[in-house]
């Protein structure tokens, strides 16, 4: 399992990276989400990744935004969608889980 979000987490990352500014407005749900947390706690290793893939910059986190996915709004469904369309496979039973929360 924490193979399998963390993968999840890689592919959310990569994605809103490479489509940050274009108002997208993507987010993951609880499962992907630890993943995410614990790569980007992972300070040195995240800093690499960063630097490899986007020349340094990296994703910041801001913990004041509300998660979306307190009430089913489309969120998670469409950035599973976002993410297959940037070339990842999308692991859906994880984000079926976490689109229906």
């Amino acid at each position: 399992m924490a193979e399998r979000c963390f993968g999840q987490a890689v592919a959310y990352l990569i994605t809103a990276l490479e489509t940050r500014g274009q108002g997208l407005e993507i987010g993951c749900g609880p499962l992907v989400d630890i993943a995410v947390h614990g790569f980007i706690l992972d300070t040195v290793n995240y800093r690499e990744f960063c630097h490899r893939h986007f020349d340094g910059s990296f994703l910041e986190h801001v913990p004041e935004i509300a998660f979306k996915y307190d009430k089913y709004d489309g969120t998670v469904e469409r950035t599973a969608h976002i993410i297959e369309a940037n070339g990842f496979t999308v692991d859906w039973p994880l984000w079926d889980r976490d689109a229906m929360r």
